[in-house]
Parts: C-alpha cells; structure tokens; sequence
C-alpha cells in the first residue's frame, strides 16, 4: 500500500471514530435534559409513567384556586386544560404577573398523591409592552396588570 492511500485510510478510520463517538455522547446525553411539555390531561393520561418524571405542564390556573402564603413563601393553586386539573405545590414567590386566569408553564414532578410539586412557575403573556404613562407609579402598572389582585 502507498503512503498516500495509507494517510487516506487513516483519515477516514479518524474521522469515523471521531464522528462516533460524537454521535454516542449526544445521544447517551440528550435523554437526560429533555423536559417535555404535557397539558394536564395528557400528564393525568400518563398514569405511573407521568409519576416522578420532571416535565412541564401547560394550562390556565384556574379561578378561586390560588393560596399564597407569602411568610411561607407557599404557593398553591390548580391548572386546568378544560378537560382535566391539577394541583400545583410550589415553594418561592410566584411570577409578578401570576394571577388567576392566566396561562402558565409549570416545570416540576407529579406525586403519588396526585399534587404536582413545582420548581419553576413561567406566567405566558404576549409581548405588547407599554411604557408607564408620564408620573404613573410603578405600583399603578401592575394594579392594572394584575385586575386589583395582589400574588
């Protein structure tokens, strides 16, 4: 064999080798930090599989539900999909725009005992800023953006 075909074949086996074991640590990876995005009936449709599994769920926190313990820095409330509910356990201050009605993101695990424990709550706006109007306080934004409810 030449010293030009053997540098090609070297090469080549190189380049396979580096591109496999790109290939395998992508893939033994990937699995781990992927978070799926459920609605609650399709979580509640999961059974044992949607158990202990972190994932994220999508919906409305519904009207009436919403318990903020701010000395506890407890928050409690249910999302709903129309079709399904669940209940939302979390710790930390929610979002400043989190309010009853409004869609959310809740990242966290859901329990045997049915109440999903939450580590991150997302508030889902639409992106039409408005800048305060002249001597409006910042205290008078957010009364008209939460409805007169305080989190």
């Amino acid at each position: 064999m030449s010293p030009h075909a053997r540098r090609r074949l070297f090469a080549v086996a190189a380049l396979s080798v580096a591109g496999s074991a790109l290939a395998y640590l992508s893939a033994s990876t990937m699995g781990e930090d992927i978070v799926y995005y459920w609605t609650p009936t399709e979580l509640l449709a999961k059974g044992e599989a949607g158990r202990d599994a972190t994932v994220r769920i999508m919906g409305v926190v519904e009207p009436g539900s919403v318990d903020w313990k701010p000395e506890a820095q407890r928050l409690a409330f249910r999302v709903s999909d129309g079709a399904q509910v669940v209940p939302v356990l979390g710790q930390g201050a929610p979002p400043q725009m989190f309010r009853e009605g409004i869609g959310v993101v809740v990242e966290g695990r859901l329990g045997a005992d049915g109440v999903f424990t939450s580590s991150t709550v997302m508030v889902k706006h639409d992106n039409s800023y408005q800048p305060p109007k002249d001597g409006e306080m910042p205290e008078q934004v957010y009364e008209a953006l939460s409805g007169g409810a305080t989190p």
